[in-house]
């Protein structure tokens, strides 16, 4: 498997403008407004790695960072936030929510990665974590936590790496190939359970009514679903408590000029249910019946 990376430092790799070959020697992420966190494992070098392209022609890129999906001051937690309680709320950090509430008639306390911290939950045994990475919480004008939603936010693992190609784009921007590819595999073995798990005990929330938002780009929702048996196999339902709300979140068709980075908007939504999931994915692509049967006959006889 070989790829190619298509953004870097938060600019598209052919981006040779001012603006990006500096965000590039200075090793800054622009989605920050500091320097990148991602690194490497080999020698602790800043990776500065957004998204990947397979070399197969036709193939899309794809977005390995979870920051670079927060683009545009965390714009997707506004949408989410506006989906989940169909007010236009502001968004601040934590324990700040409670003053602004009372003199803005209500607001969303967020507890996340750099904004109210992570909530102290319970530690369980054995395998599975009730963590997701962002909670979103209603607070009326009183200051009063009135309810909340959860999303989870998945980009894509790689395989392989992308050295050689890396250098030679903080060398001289150029663009080559490199081993890197993409583990699909964590897609039926890590996340489709996780979703399943989160879900359930998002369920047993009482102010917990709209369940998980599930975001991530756009080849990773339709692997997702493609490995649930299509959108047949988990029809979609109204927002309840027990929904997992699977939110493509990808580049737009919007021009992108040179020193400028990619918009991202949501492209598609499917609102299910945890238990449509559930049923889905433990049938999901099994085989005809009396496989073994007919191999050991073979086996045997032919």
């Amino acid at each position: 498997m070989a790829g190619y990376i298509t953004e870097f430092f938060g600019y598209r790799a052919e981006d040779k403008s001012e603006t990006a070959l500096k965000a590039a020697a200075n090793r800054l992420c622009p989605f920050l407004g500091s320097q990148c966190t991602k690194i490497l494992s080999r020698d602790n070098s800043i990776a500065g790695v957004c998204a990947i392209r397979q070399k197969t022609a036709g193939m899309p890129s794809v977005i390995c960072c979870p920051i670079r999906l927060y683009v545009e001051d965390y714009k997707m937690l506004g949408i989410i936030s506006r989906n989940a309680f169909n007010q236009d709320l502001k968004l601040y950090a934590g324990r700040v929510a409670v003053e602004k509430a009372k003199t803005e008639n209500g607001a969303v306390a967020v507890f996340g990665q750099g904004w109210g911290g992570e909530l102290r939950l319970p530690q369980r045994e054995g395998t599975g974590s009730y963590f997701v990475d962002w909670v979103l919480a209603r607070l009326d004008g009183d200051g009063n936590l009135v309810e909340f939603t959860a999303i989870e936010v998945q980009t894509i693992d790689t395989t392989g790496n992308y050295r050689t190609a890396r250098e030679i784009l903080l060398q001289k921007r150029g663009i080559v190939s490199d081993t890197v590819g993409f583990n699909w595999e964590n897609v039926s073995k890590r996340i489709i359970p996780q979703i399943i798990y989160k879900g359930q005990v998002l369920q047993r929330e009482d102010l917990c009514k709209t369940g998980l938002y599930f975001v991530c780009p756009n080849p990773i929702y339709e692997r997702v679903l493609r490995r649930l048996g299509g959108k047949e196999r988990i029809p979609k339902f109204p927002t309840q408590p027990a929904s997992i709300h699977f939110v493509s979140y990808d580049y737009t068709d919007a021009e992108n000029v040179d020193g400028t980075t990619r918009p991202l908007d949501i492209i598609e939504e499917h609102c299910t249910t945890v238990y449509k999931i559930q049923e889905a994915f433990s049938a999901m692509n099994l085989p005809e019946g009396n496989v073994y049967r007919d191999a050991i006959m073979r086996s045997l006889y032919n």
